[in-house]
């Protein structure tokens, strides 16, 4: 067993950011990724192709939704008067802080939130550009916030994969705008641009849904561990409109003693840490998750279940925490970045439950049985069992 920290097979260490050259119309900038960070590793198409396509007028302001790791704000700080990004999730908007302070892109400012979410409510955007979500709602919200901060006579860009939804979301901004072009298209990548008209959307029909309001959440009759529970969830948070089985296997499955504190590492709508509080008796549980959407679910699943003294924070991992100690972990680790998979990430859970967790403290972990974790799990903690062996899940533990 070491205590060295783990690092990727690539041998690099998780928690390093590292700086990239990507050019842009013959200027390079310089952007910041790690393990973890949305196209780390590779150049994001569509990223570059927001950067290099878009004629941002002079001194305009600029919002990108779905921001990711801060090009395209780089390359239109220079034109622009004001630049506001916005992602909904923390490593994102780390990274682009870091992007934008390496190209000195001093006229930008970066905000967790998805879309709109905690933009000034006076903003009147001259162009907003988007980086398409896989979700298709969540991908419908960013559409629906961009036409309500634009200007008329301002215009809406969005960026995207064949395979992540591009062609669909060109319907719904040609029906939102009552106009969408082509304006590049390469390697499966493609930009389309509308502009806004009038005030009033072309068509209103895709508008009519009510979780594309931010407060809006979607309310799911939940019964774990033989206990009624109302999940609250927001499109784009993981198993947002179900309840995952894996989760509820874990539920059944993790061991929890009255007045043990808990540590519930990728929270999601925070179902398994609000069965952690009712089990440990005392609420001390701590909820964390890299999306802000999903922390803002796992409030409200908290709160309605009466829970007190919990905690649900923003964090990369257990980054968050990483200077406390807690009896458990229990977790359901992500293991897509993107479509992408990506073992960067769940094998760090791994690596920071067992930094978090007290002498004789336990892992609880459940994952798809094809996930080879089991090898990391006891080179770190130097034990292993498996508690649940399914068809489609396991559930794995540990001791410290």
């Amino acid at each position: 067993m070491s205590d060295r920290p783990r690092k990727s097979e690539s041998g690099e260490d998780y928690r390093t950011w590292q700086r990239v050259s990507v050019t842009v119309s013959g200027t390079p900038y310089s952007v910041a990724t790690k393990p973890g960070v949305f196209a780390h590793g590779r150049t994001d198409p569509a990223a570059v192709m927001l950067a290099e396509q878009i004629d941002v007028p002079a001194r305009a302001t600029v919002v990108h939704m779905n921001a990711g790791n801060g090009l395209f704000g780089s390359a239109a700080s220079p034109r622009a008067e004001r630049v506001l990004l916005t992602d909904r999730n923390v490593l994102s908007v780390d990274a682009a802080r870091r992007t934008l302070a390496a190209n000195n892109a001093t006229n930008a400012e970066v905000l967790l939130g998805h879309g709109a979410f905690g933009l000034p409510a006076d903003l009147a955007a001259d162009l907003v550009a988007i980086r398409t979500p896989h979700e298709k709602l969540a991908l419908l919200q960013l559409l629906s916030d961009a036409f309500r901060i634009l200007k008329v006579g301002g215009r809406c860009y969005i960026a995207g994969a064949n395979n992540e939804g591009i062609k669909t979301a060109a319907r719904t901004l040609e029906k939102l705008y009552g106009n969408a072009g082509v304006v590049t298209y390469d390697s499966g990548h493609r930009i389309i641009a509308a502009v806004k008209r009038t005030d009033a959307p072309a068509s209103a029909e895709d508008l009519e849904n009510p979780f594309l309001r931010s407060e809006t959440f979607n309310e799911l009759d939940a019964t774990l561990r033989g206990r009624q529970l109302a999940l609250f969830t927001r499109p784009g948070v993981f198993s947002w409109d179900h309840v995952d089985e894996a989760t509820q296997i874990l539920a059944d499955a993790m061991q929890i003693e009255p007045g043990e504190s808990v540590l519930d590492l990728g929270c999601g709508s925070g179902a398994l840490g609000v069965i952690a509080a009712m089990l440990s008796q005392t609420g001390r549980v701590t909820m964390v998750d890299a999306d802000v959407e999903a922390v803002r679910s796992s409030v409200r699943t908290a709160d309605a279940a009466g829970i007190a003294g919990y905690r649900a924070l923003t964090s990369d991992v257990a980054a968050a925490v990483r200077d406390e100690q807690f009896d458990v972990v229990v977790t359901n680790p992500p293991f897509h970045v993107g479509k992408a998979t990506d073992l960067n990430v769940p094998l760090q859970f791994i690596e920071e439950a067992w930094e978090v967790l007290a002498p004789r403290g336990r892992l609880f972990l459940v994952a798809n049985r094809t996930l080879p974790y089991e090898r990391v799990i006891y080179q770190r903690f130097g034990n292993i069992g498996t508690l649940v062996d399914g068809r489609r899940f396991k559930v794995l533990m540990a001791t410290r």
